[in-house]
């Protein structure tokens, strides 16, 4: 990576150490990836991990769901060095067993109400706060737009407001817990979100160090697009102390987001930028998760390219397709979208505007998709709300 520290005026955070690495403080910008493979395949992870490192990566995330995923993990670190950080998902138990072999742990502030409910939220962060203290590990709070407290939610109407409280009520808990080795993250797939929240979380918390991205950015080259112009804006502001780019890739080409996110640093340092300022929400947007560990069936990343295939003749219709592979942030992203797919092992979960049109297999789910993109096109040539009344068929 370049030494970016002179030519980016940061804005100056606290201290947080992951390992040997030190994010925040003035330090450099930190580029982080995630293992798209599962984590019981030992081999295939732990290959996928030196690619990662080969190009670059300073940390790496893997999921741990399970206590095999934990046993595997164990397995995963005697064969390398590189800064791991594990998502918990909604399994905040397993933090005290994973702790060894990380260097940072995330969770997420909206999935600590699945699990065992009559405990109180703060006592869940407290236990992952102790296994983090206990390890020497570093916390991330990731607050994701897809996937909101539902507490907040209630509270809240704007995602913004909600995700804002959120991250309050959980950096509050660190307060009390007297713990400060922790960042924060605060994603959405919409860029213009992204950019908005973290301005002004950082005016509100400038001595908080921030963790950047656009979640499920989906394929490129629009991927790369939606994550340049909230990364872009951010960084040349000072916001932002380490970072990861989300594309929807193939499993053996996830280093490219390693390449993105380091590319982005360099272009911003330079003075650069490839992006606009704003995102403009015009024309068929199309949102996928990345391709990680969480995703059920590797062939979602195949599904996600073929409905954009199809979707072209939608191409200047107001129209949001999402196209989900896992089951974090899959129907919170789904239920917002005009038409939603979330990808389960061996079938998809179709969605319109939220609500279940059935489910259908792989092979299936492509002329679905192609039958309501047209209903919805021509539903609204006739209202007089689309520019066109093209339809396609498969």
């Amino acid at each position: 990576m370049p030494d970016e520290s002179k030519k980016i005026k940061r804005r100056i955070t606290r201290a947080v150490t992951v390992g040997d690495l030190t994010i925040g403080a003035g330090n450099r910008i930190s580029v982080q990836s995630m293992c798209a493979t599962k984590t019981q395949d030992i081999e295939a992870t732990s290959r996928q991990i030196r690619v990662l490192l080969e190009h670059g990566a300073d940390i790496i995330r893997v999921a741990v769901d399970s206590k095999r995923d934990v046993e595997a993990l164990a397995k995963i670190r005697e064969s390398t060095t590189a800064r791991l950080v594990v998502d918990l998902q909604e399994s905040y138990r397993l933090a005290a067993q994973v702790a060894p072999h990380v260097q940072k742990i995330r969770y997420n502030p909206g999935h600590l109400h699945h699990h065992e409910r009559e405990t109180p939220v703060f006592e869940k962060v407290k236990f992952i706060v102790e296994a983090a203290r206990k390890n020497t590990c570093a916390v991330r709070i990731g607050v994701n737009f897809g996937s909101l407290d539902p507490a907040m939610v209630g509270k809240e109407r704007d995602p913004i407001e909600a995700a804002l409280s959120s991250a309050r009520e959980h950096m509050g808990y660190m307060s009390d817990l007297s713990f400060e080795n922790y960042v924060v993250s605060l994603k959405s797939s919409d860029p213009n979100d992204v950019i908005d929240i973290n301005k002004r979380f950082s005016e509100l918390y400038p001595e908080v160090p921030i963790h950047l991205g656009v979640t499920e950015s989906g394929m490129r080259p629009m991927g790369e697009v939606k994550t340049r112009i909230a990364l872009e804006n951010l960084l040349a502001l000072g916001i932002g102390d380490t970072l990861r780019v989300s594309l929807t890739l193939p499993f053996e080409k996830k280093y490219e987001e390693i390449e993105v996110g380091q590319a982005i640093i360099r272009d911003v340092n330079a003075g650069r930028f490839r992006s606009v300022p704003r995102f403009e929400n015009k024309g068929l947007n199309l949102i996928s998760c990345p391709s990680c560990s969480r995703v059920e069936n590797e062939k979602f990343v195949e599904l996600a390219q073929q409905v954009r295939e199809i979707s072209k003749f939608a191409a200047d219709q107001n129209i949001t397709i999402a196209v989900m592979g896992c089951r974090v942030n899959g129907p919170g992203e789904t239920d917002d979208a005009d038409l939603g797919l979330w990808c389960a092992p061996n079938h998809v979960n179709f969605k319109k505007k939220g609500v279940l049109l059935g489910t259908f297999s792989y092979d299936e789910i492509l002329c679905k998709v192609t039958e309501e993109l047209n209903s919805i096109v021509q539903e609204r040539s006739q209202s007089g709300d689309a520019k066109n009344s093209k339809s396609f068929g498969v």
